[in-house]
């Protein structure tokens, strides 16, 4: 109980002494306590209410004669209060009064005051904006005299100094809106420029191409000159062409033309010269700037690739003229000195790895292009000069860094197409001699006109030097032209060869190997069709072997006029040989067996003439007409042969000979000649008479004995046996090698046998022989017989 009452005096205390705003607690203590504690606490608080309140009734009797006698003092003060009320109010109103004019002085100076110092902060501000507004005005002025990489740059300080400081106001909000669209329309009027610059170099990319070749073709030529300048020992191996020297390329450039290249050293111009780049510098500058420089690289790039496609779509008939060509070339050199040019004053907006790739791409199109063009090229002048531009565009690029070694390569493949060129020319220029030719000796009236031949051709003969003038030379016109011809081919030939930066070996191997393709096909080609010719005949084929001979002989000049050339030796192990040989034989075997064909079909066409009565019953005592027309025929043919080799001559007359035979024994066996007298039998042997005394003749020599009588024996033994009728010698000795009939085929003898017999029936020939002998008839029969059983034990043995 104690401790409670203890408790309710604490907390009385706090009551007292703490904030009422903080009593709440330590009333919420009094109701945790023990139950009914709050009955307990009311009271013993009533009780403390009232020793309060007798204490406050203490104090109020106290002090309460204090506080009447202070009411009775104020009430005495109140009168002098009023009093002073009146004083002061008038004073106040007096005070009032003087005090407006300074009040009004106040308020103005107050004005004052604060324009004064609103205008220090205009000032403040305008110092502040000015720097803005003079950037943005400059900004202005770029703009308009497209100074886009500068005002750029003034739009990167506007954004980075000045605007932050002002950045409060509104125009400086409008002028930042403005930035993004004035860097947007200096990207599109930098890209319009680009655009403008894509299209002006695309334009003049062939001028630049023009000029970089032909700079670089001046370049070359002078270092030829130089070099040709500098050789102690160059001319020595110049060669002479039809009496006459010929001029290498690079021999265009005479002395005039080198003082003009020094008077105009000063006027080389450059891509720089002629064309502006300052669109395509300001446009990278401005992208990059704006860091979008990546897509301004992809841009012109892409553009680029596009342009270069079509720079290298050629047109359709750029084969037809060297301008196509050469138009064609410089738009693509222009394009990569334009690259080149690009590639060296700016970083990264193309790299050596893009040109590469560009270049190879390019490369590509370039020789499948050419490839095709240069195939419908027929003229082998256009073909040269196709060539020289290809080597004037190749070390044009490969100065600039671009390596050229698959148009070098490609070079030669156009060499086989210019060779091919050359050799239809070649065929035509063949052709046209031939025509020309009258195949006949060279006459040569006195020593003027015998060196004139030899210069042109190198013909050696000192028995036909010992001869006076005139005298004729042996092969005809056609051969000293053809010479020339083949001369004229090699040093055609060897003009593609010049400036492909080969050695001498090879340029040697090139041209000996065009020049056995002219031999062995277009020469070759050119004298097998005149041979087969049918105006040609038999004094032009024996011309056309003459000539082949001494064209053959000249080979070997061929062969040192190629050395001459080259100054490779005949001896390298690797040096070519010519194949005139083999052509000029061929050739000549195609004349000789034109010559055999042209004779026996002269013999076919007189025997042809002969007009034999084959029923006639006594021989007309001489042989018959056509025979001798074409014995005399024969003879002065073969004196034609005279100039020929001994063997062509021999086998002709030979061949002739046994195809007279041949064509004779055919006759007798015509299959439609029925009946044959003994009359036109002995006929007959009068012209084979005459055959055989022509073969004696020796019409041809070289001959051994009777060699070429033996080609008449067939005919000879089968008419001595019907002749001297001999059967039983013919029939006993049938078979033996000594027989006196030995070439005496039995079915031979049963066909003509027959063909008599049935004459006999008719024209009662065998009478003579019945009066003689009657069983004659009866041997005849039994001679038939036995043939016939020769010619059936032939056939079963067979």
């Amino acid at each position: 109980m104690a401790e409670s009452l203890a408790e309710h005096e604490r907390i009385l205390q706090e009551i007292e002494s703490t904030d009422t705003a903080c009593v709440g607690p330590t009333l919420r203590s009094v109701y945790d306590d023990q139950p009914n504690a709050h009955q307990r606490f009311m009271e013993k608080l009533d009780a403390c209410i009232r020793n309060h309140d007798r204490e406050i009734e203490k104090m109020c009797n106290f002090h309460h004669q204090g506080f009447v006698d202070a009411i009775t003092e104020l009430l005495k003060v109140r009168a002098d209060a009023g009093k002073l009320k009146v004083q002061v109010t008038d004073t106040n109103r007096r005070l009032q009064d003087a005090g407006k004019e300074v009040i009004a002085q106040t308020e103005e100076i107050i004005r004052c005051r604060i324009q004064q110092r609103n205008i220090t902060t205009v000032v403040e501000k305008l110092q502040l904006c000015l720097p803005v507004l003079e950037m943005y005005s400059k900004l202005k002025e770029q703009m308009n005299v497209k100074r886009y990489y500068s005002a750029l740059k003034t739009m990167e300080q506007l954004e980075n100094t000045y605007l932050p400081r002002v950045s409060q106001y509104r125009f400086c909000q409008i002028m930042i809106e403005n930035l993004p669209k004035l860097r947007e329309e200096i990207k599109e009027i930098s890209m319009s420029d680009l655009k403008d610059f894509l299209e002006s170099i695309r334009k003049h990319s062939d001028k630049i191409g023009e000029t970089a070749m032909k700079q670089a073709q001046q370049q070359k030529t002078f270092n030829t000159v130089l070099q040709k300048q500098n050789n102690v020992n160059y001319g020595k191996n110049m060669y002479v062409i039809n009496g006459r020297v010929p001029e290498p390329k690079y021999e265009i450039t005479s002395k005039r033309t080198l003082e003009e290249e020094d008077e105009h050293e000063e006027e080389v111009l450059t891509a720089h010269d002629l064309v502006d780049f300052s669109p395509v510098y300001r446009c990278l500058h401005i992208y990059s700037v704006l860091g979008d420089g990546e897509t301004f690289e992809n841009y012109y790039r892409k553009q680029r690739r596009k342009q270069a496609r079509l720079v290298l779509q050629p047109q359709s008939s750029m084969h037809e003229t060297v301008e196509g060509y050469r138009r064609y070339f410089s738009q693509i050199v222009g394009f990569f000195v334009v690259e080149d040019h690009i590639l060296h004053v700016t970083q990264g907006l193309v790299t050596r790895a893009y040109t590469d790739e560009l270049w190879n791409m390019a490369l590509s199109k370039i020789i499948a292009v050419l490839r095709t063009h240069s195939s419908y090229c027929t003229d082998p002048d256009l073909v040269l000069e196709l060539k020289n531009l290809i080597v004037v565009f190749a070390d044009t690029l490969q100065g600039y860094g671009f390596p050229v070694n698959r148009l070098f390569d490609l070079l030669f493949e156009i060499r086989d197409q210019y060779n091919e060129t050359l050799l239809k020319k070649w065929t035509g220029l063949f052709r046209d001699i031939f025509e020309a030719d009258n195949y006949s000796p060279i006459p040569v009236a006195n020593e003027e006109e015998y060196k004139i031949v030899i210069s042109k051709f190198p013909f050696q003969d000192p028995e036909l030097d010992k001869q006076s003038f005139p005298k004729k030379l042996p092969m005809s016109q056609s051969v000293p032209q053809i010479y020339i011809q083949v001369k004229e081919f090699i040093y055609a030939s060897l003009k593609f060869s010049e400036s492909l930066h080969r050695s001498s070996t090879e340029i040697d191997d090139m041209l000996r190997k065009s020049t056995n393709l002219l031999l062995t096909r277009t020469l070759s080609s050119c004298l097998q069709n005149l041979i087969k010719k049918p105006h040609i005949g038999l004094t032009e084929l024996v011309q056309i072997i003459i000539n082949t001979t001494h064209l053959e002989q000249a080979c070997k000049y061929l062969e040192d006029f190629i050395t001459n050339i080259t100054n490779i030796s005949q001896e390298t192990v690797h040096t070519a040989r010519l194949y005139g040989l083999s052509t000029f034989k061929d050739a000549r075997h195609a004349a000789e067996g034109e010559i055999y064909t042209k004779l026996n079909q002269k013999i076919d066409e007189f025997i042809q003439l002969a007009d034999y009565d084959w029923t006639m019953s006594e021989p007309a005592g001489r042989a018959s007409g056509y025979l001798m027309d074409l014995i005399n025929f024969l003879r002065s043919t073969f004196q034609v042969f005279t100039h020929l080799p001994g063997k062509v001559a021999q086998t002709a007359c030979m061949s002739a000979c046994q195809h007279l035979s041949t064509t004779l024994m055919q006759m007798l066996l015509d299959s439609e000649l029925k009946q044959i007298s003994m009359g036109a039998v002995q006929q007959f042997n009068l012209d084979v008479i005459q055959c055989e005394l022509f073969a004696s003749s020796e019409p041809v020599p070289g001959f051994h004995g009777d060699t070429l009588q033996l080609a008449f024996i067939d005919l000879r033994q089968l008419l001595d046996l019907f002749m001297v009728w001999d059967w039983s010698t013919y029939l006993a000795d049938y078979g033996q090698p000594t027989s006196k009939y030995l070439r005496v085929n039995p079915s031979t003898a049963l066909t003509l046998l027959e063909k008599m017999k049935e004459t006999s029936k008719k024209n009662n020939i065998f009478a003579q022989f019945r009066k003689n002998d009657r069983d004659k008839q009866k041997l005849i029969e039994t001679v038939v017989k036995q043939l016939r059983s020769l010619v059936n034990g032939m056939s079963q043995h067979t």
